[in-house]
């Protein structure tokens, strides 16, 4: 039986969407490629989530507990396979798999969120393409600890923050090499002692023969600073993961929720860099999946300006 609802993505953008149709009785496909929030149980600390989770991994149990529960009540059906493309018409929405399936719903709701850039695919950064870095966010801080040499972090997103704040007594140093764009960033680990920050207008990155890293910064102020480490940890931020067919992004990359066909709708951390915390996701999943409960059965909010997603030229 065709959905009501197609959800891509099934971290906590896709769940909560998910919970919401479910509960308002929407027939609901969730699609997901790898396990139900696997991004998020890879996160090694959590400090601003309702619900005292302290990790990601307890969280990322929950989420799944939840699809688990609704696929028991036959409230949900869970279809396992990586969406390429999803397409839009008046009539309904396509997502079509890798694999060649094609799925058709009233309307698709797309919550892919973001993948971490290669530190090679980075302006500020020369590094040996197809060099990948362990994040941050997923780093103990038993690890960073045993090097004598301080870890090398490239990049100040916001996860320093928040891993920071998660481990208050963690013995650790920080060399965090930084562009201008992340600045505004720093504020929040400015005072911590265990970080040294440094704004830099370009770092190159070598990998040696006998296992370290070999970084040379060149700040933005002051002379070229030579780094050699064990830990060298990546914290660049990210960018979106983008299906093909009829999803609109922006110049940035990103999904605005509102340049979207009517039948598509775009939750969690693809539609802006601005919002990408756990929190904001699941509320914009459920607020997506709520709207469009409303919207197919012509039911206005008198309280809101008129809806301002609008339908694509074509179509």
């Amino acid at each position: 039986m065709r959905a009501e609802l197609a959800v891509v993505g099934g971290g906590p953008a896709g769940v909560a969407a998910v919970l919401m149709a479910a509960g308002l009785g929407l027939r609901t496909t969730l699609v997901e490629a790898g396990r139900v929030a696997g991004k998020v149980a890879e996160i090694g600390a959590l400090d601003n989530v309702p619900g005292g989770w302290s990790d990601g991994a307890a969280l990322a149990r929950a989420l799944a507990a939840d699809i688990g529960r609704l696929r028991a009540a036959g409230r949900c059906t869970l279809v396992s396979g990586r969406a390429l493309r999803v397409r839009a018409c008046e009539e309904g929405t396509e997502t079509e798999l890798a694999d060649g399936r094609v799925l058709a719903a009233d309307a698709v709701l797309v919550a892919t969120g973001v993948t971490a850039p290669d530190p090679g695919d980075v302006p500020w950064l020369d590094a040996p393409r197809g060099l990948r870095l362990p994040p941050l966010w997923r780093t103990v801080p038993e690890r960073i600890a045993s090097g004598a040499a301080p870890a090398v972090v490239l990049g100040a997103d916001r996860p320093l923050g928040t891993w920071l704040r998660a481990h208050p007594d963690a013995a650790v140093r920080l060399d965090v090499l930084h562009s201008a764009a992340d600045a505004h960033k720093t504020e929040e680990v400015a005072g911590d002692s265990r970080v040294r920050l440094t704004e830099v207008r370009s770092a190159t990155v070598t990998e040696e023969d006998d296992g370290l890293f070999h970084v040379t910064a060149v700040p933005a102020h002051g002379a070229a600073r030579a780094l050699r480490t064990a830990t060298l940890l990546g914290n660049l931020g990210s960018r979106p993961a983008l299906l093909g067919g009829d999803l609109v992004p922006g110049p940035d990359g990103y999904c605005d929720p509102a340049a979207q066909h009517p039948r598509i709708l775009v939750a969690g951390d693809l539609r802006s860099a601005r919002y990408q915390r756990i929190v904001t996701a699941q509320g914009s999943g459920a607020e997506a999946a709520l709207g469009h409960y409303y919207g197919a059965r012509g039911v206005g909010d008198t309280n809101q300006a008129p809806a301002r997603r609008r339908s694509r030229p074509d179509a």
